[in-house]
């Protein structure tokens, strides 16, 4: 596939040449950066990036390869891949396979050899938006241009339910927990492990990462996962301990059935929720959602912890964010973002219901937030 040439046509007309590697074919979706360095099977895998069109920023990406251990999902979840170059070797021992074969095997699209520093600045000044990946035969101008009308006819992400598609189709339980792998690292704050299962806690999924199930069941959660369209009442015959809502892609304001479901469960047992679940909990709340220029994604954003004054370097990957504003009587500000003082975590003013927008779970990413598990255990336990 590497000495065919390819193409990245974004809606607004800007194409990129580049060469093919991964599956073959075309793909579209919503073209957006990640700043990390590193986890890129970690974004490859996790299903918030549903329906995008991935661009990584460093510039050389699939040195270790793929494993079997490190994926948050079964599968990718992202619509196509976009690096500068791929790595020609594999180098670490604990790989699989390569990059290049796991796309291919996984029906991935992707596209290397492209100046990924001109894309990235060009979507900061631009904004994200759709685009198109595909071959790039003889007739480069028909081929530019019919990529281009593949991008402008691909549908918005706003207004879009992605959650239902990434979701589980039938509840399970979760009992592992981070293992081996659980970090303890110099000036981090890990979370001690549990001794015993003794809280049950119901997670609704609309794109629920695996590393954020284990970093429940290391505060000594029993997991029960439900899919996304699972109603209170149901949720509350399973009689949890408290509720988790899980991160996932799409348009918050599109799933309006789970913020119904979180209404439900308000008052009646603690809630914890990240990303897109720390949206839909600001929509049950009577909140709303806008979409950022061209969102948060990266393992390096700074937050600030309003109850600690701590400041925390996360893990993110949102393009919607919660207004505060007509929060004010139900909910109040706990973390906010330092580069552009956009909402990070609310908390109810009066119940035991908090969540934040970013990942506390770090995968990949600092292990600043882990104590946001802890903090949940404890609020089931004064509750």
């Amino acid at each position: 596939m590497r000495d065919r040439r390819a193409l990245l046509a974004l809606a607004d007309g800007t194409t990129y040449v580049g060469h093919a590697f991964g599956a073959e074919g075309i793909t579209t979706g919503e073209v957006v950066f990640t700043t990390a360095m590193s986890g890129y099977q970690e974004v490859l895998t996790d299903p918030s990036f549903a329906g995008q069109i991935v661009t990584m920023t460093a510039p050389q990406i699939g040195n270790t390869g793929i494993n079997k251990e490190d994926g948050e999902d079964e599968r990718p979840r992202l619509a196509g891949f976009v690096v500068r170059e791929t790595s020609p070797v594999v180098s670490s021992w604990r790989a699989d396979e390569s990059l290049d074969a796991y796309l291919a095997r996984s029906g991935v699209v992707g596209i290397e050899g492209i100046d990924t520093r001109a894309l990235t600045r060009h979507l900061r000044d631009s904004g994200a938006q759709n685009g198109a990946i595909g071959l790039l035969p003889d007739d480069n101008e028909a081929a530019r241009v019919a990529l281009v009308r593949r991008a402008r006819e691909a549908p918005s992400m706003e207004g879009l339910d992605l959650a239902t598609g990434v979701s589980t189709r039938e509840p399970y339980t979760w009992r592992e927990g981070t293992g081996a792998w659980h970090p303890d690292a110099p000036g981090a704050q890990p979370v001690e492990r549990a001794k015993a299962f003794d809280k049950r806690v119901v997670a609704l999924d609309f794109g629920l990462k695996r590393n954020i199930l284990r970093c429940l069941v290391d505060v000594g959660c029993e997991v029960i996962v439900v899919p996304a369209k699972t109603p209170a009442a149901a949720i509350l015959d399973l009689r949890p301990d408290g509720v988790f809502c899980s991160n996932g892609p799409g348009d918050p304001a599109a799933i309006a059935y789970a913020a119904e479901t979180v209404r439900g469960v308000l008052g009646k047992k603690p809630f914890f929720g990240i990303c897109l679940g720390h949206q839909i909990f600001g929509l049950a709340l009577g909140g709303t959602t806008t979409k950022l220029r061209f969102g948060h994604r990266g393992i390096n954003q700074p937050v600030r912890d309003l109850t600690t004054g701590r400041i925390e370097i996360t893990t993110q990957n949102h393009g919607f964010v919660v207004d505060l504003e007509g929060l004010s009587a139900t909910a109040k500000l706990t973390h906010q973002h330092l580069n552009d003082g956009t909402v990070e975590g609310i908390a109810h003013t009066s119940l035991p219901a908090f969540s934040v927008q970013y990942h506390p779970e770090s995968a990949a990413g600092p292990h600043d937030s882990l104590y946001l598990f802890q903090r949940f255990i404890e609020m089931i336990e004064q509750a």
